[in-house]
Formats: structure tokens, sequence, C-alpha cells
């Protein structure tokens, strides 16, 4: 350990640190100048004593010019003086230091605080490396189990795509349309209150994937039919909308059961339900139509969460602009006109036009996750 002694007489320094140099590592200084030039330089003081009057700067003024840097704000003082009045020792302890001894010193009572402050500082650098060791242990937790979360859902909204002879790629195209809809969006007067907020943009991206999780109760005799399907076979196929969102309620209905502090206001209370509220909106939503002719549900408008009507765009640009088993591709140019045929009545005309400003994007992210190459209008 380091002990800083500082005082003008050279006497006291030699006294001191006579008295100290057979238990700690002792460095000298004759002025508050040199005192704080010695304080930032190693080996770096675990304490300091400090002598107050002395000329240029008192040592008032030397805790004080400690206490304003980083650095140096931490390293307990204790004052040494021949200043022995009851409003001295107020006044250098309101200051900051953490002890104040009198001249003529008292070796065993000086090296007994001196020992007892450095324990203190021990124990206080401990704990504050300690805290410094879980903080970063709990980002990294928090970090991985996110990264956990992320793999699992993705892998249990790709179980519903595999069944459909659809692949991942669909869940990352659909996801980034979603990512960039709401980039373009977030400062329109109608979103800016839900989308200027990145955790909501997060959630909202996070959950798309989930859009198609219905589908796992879809029979396979509908869900694969290469060609297309009868009026009630296409009711049945509905049906998955409906399917994904009473499957995700119940989750948010376990959650509850199970972790009722989760129903609680607050940021990390309520974090689980609303991704899964998010989830719930886009897997019963995003069939929804702004006229209300859509299903399950025959919503119309504003009625239609926001998360679901940006993934019934990008659900929609994405059926239309590849092949899927029952279909060939469209061309970029059927494709844009078509949902720019749907504005106003398919989907939110906000969204379309925002859409429309992004079409080179979307097309680029169609390449990027293309299922074959040539599949890409």
């Amino acid at each position: 350990m380091t002990v800083l002694v500082v005082d003008d007489t050279k006497e006291n320094l030699t006294v001191i640190g006579q008295l100290l140099r057979p238990y700690f590592h002792v460095r000298v200084a004759n002025s508050g100048q040199r005192a704080l030039q010695a304080a930032c330089t190693d080996p770096r003081p675990d304490i300091i004593l400090l002598d107050v009057m002395m000329p240029d700067m008192d040592g008032y003024q030397v805790l004080q010019a400690l206490k304003e840097q980083p650095q140096t704000q931490d390293i307990p003082v204790i004052f040494i003086t021949a200043l022995d009045a009851e409003e001295d020792e107020e006044h250098g302890l309101s200051l900051g230091a953490v002890d104040y001894v009198t001249k003529p010193i008292k070796p065993p009572l000086l090296l007994a605080r001196v020992r007892a402050q450095l324990e203190l500082k021990k124990a206080r650098d401990w704990l504050s490396h300690q805290n410094t060791y879980l903080d970063a242990e709990v980002r990294r937790r928090m970090v991985e189990n996110e990264l956990i979360k992320d793999v699992s859902l993705h892998a249990l909204a790709t179980l519903a795509e595999k069944r459909d002879n659809e692949t991942g790629n669909h869940l990352h195209r659909t996801q980034a349309y979603i990512e960039a809809l709401m980039e373009r969006l977030r400062d329109h007067p109608r979103f800016r209150g839900e989308l200027a907020n990145f955790s909501v943009r997060q959630r909202i991206a996070k959950a798309a994937p989930l859009h198609d999780i219905g589908k796992v109760g879809i029979p396979d005799a509908i869900l694969l039919k290469p060609g297309k399907l009868t009026p009630e076979e296409f009711e049945i196929m509905k049906t998955h909308a409906a399917i994904g969102a009473e499957a995700i309620g119940d989750a948010i209905a376990q959650v509850r059961s199970a972790w009722p502090q989760a129903q609680a206001h607050g940021e990390g209370g309520d974090r689980p339900l609303e991704f899964l509220e998010v989830a719930r909106q886009i897997a019963g939503g995003h069939h929804e139509k702004w006229d209300g002719s859509g299903y399950p549900r025959g919503l119309a408008g504003e009625a239609i969460p926001l998360a679901a009507r940006l993934m019934a765009l990008a659900d929609v640009f994405d059926a239309l602009i590849t092949r899927r088993h029952y279909k060939d591709a469209f061309s970029l140019e059927r494709t844009v006109q078509i949902i720019r045929d749907g504005r106003g009545t398919h989907f939110d005309p906000d969204i379309v036009d925002a859409f429309l400003s992004l079409t080179e994007e979307f097309v680029h992210i169609a390449a990027h996750y293309a299922d074959h190459p040539a599949e890409a209008a």
C-alpha cells in the first residue's frame, strides 16, 4: 500500500515517513501542487496524509482539487495539522476528509488511523470490483439469454414455415421489410408515438417471424396442396391466423399465472408480456384488411394493430415476389402495382406510401435473402 505524505516542513515529512516506512511504501510532497502531481502518477497513493497550513495552496484547496478529479476523488485523505479548534476539524471533514489528526502527532494513534482507513479503502475497492464484475456478468447473461430467446423463437417460427415448404429466408425477408418500413415511418405524425421508440420497433421486428405460427394447426393436405384451394379448404386455411393468436394468447395467460409480477407496470415487469402481445397481434391480424374485408375478425382501419398492418404488407410483398409451391414469382412491376392498388383497401395508405419509397430497398432485401439465385425478380 502507498501513502503520500504532504507537508511543507521537511522535519515533519521525515518524522512521519520514518514512522510509516516499516509498514507502507511512502511518497512525499512538500507543496500542494506537487501533491496533486504525485496523486496522479504511479505508484498512485492509496491514502494521503495532508497538512493544512501550507503556502500558496493550503490543504483545504488541495483536497477540493483532489475531489474534482475522477482519478483522485476516491483517495482517502487524513488532515494532519496544528489547527485544533473544533470548527477547523468540522470544516476539514465537511470537505471530504476521512479523518483529522492534530499535531504534535502520537505515532501509535496515527499508525492506527492510517491502517483503519486503508482497511476501509480495501473493503470499498473490493466491493467496487465485485459490483463491476457482477454488472458485467449480468450484462453478459442478459445478452446470452436474449440470443437464446431469439434463436428459440426463430426455430419455433421456422417449424411452421417448413410445414409450408417455405424456408427460413421468408422469415428473414419479412422481418427486414418490416424493419425498413418502421425506420421510414418512425417520424411520421401518425406513427411516431409508437415507432419513435427503439424498444417498440425492436419488439415488433423480433415478433414478426411468428406471424404464421398458426400454420402448425392446418392439415398437410390443405397446407401443401399444389393447386388452388377449394372454398372449403380456404376457409380452413384462414383459421391459421386465429390459431396462432390463440396459441400465443395461451402463452400470455401461462406467463401471467406462473409469473404474477409480469403483470406489473414498469420497464422490467411487463416486457415479456409486451413482446408476446405484439406477437399475438401479428399472428392474428396480418390477414386483416384496411377496409374491413380481411380475416379472422374483420377489423378495419386503425382497429388493426400497427404491427399487423406492417406485417400485412411485408407478407403480401414476399408472397408475390417469390416462388411458392402453388405459384410462380410475380414480376416486380406486377407486385408493386398490386400493392399500389391495395392502398386504402387492403393496406394502410401511409404504409403503402412508405413501401413505394422503399421499393429498391425491398428488392435488395429479397435478393439478399433469396431462396434461390433466380428467385428475386
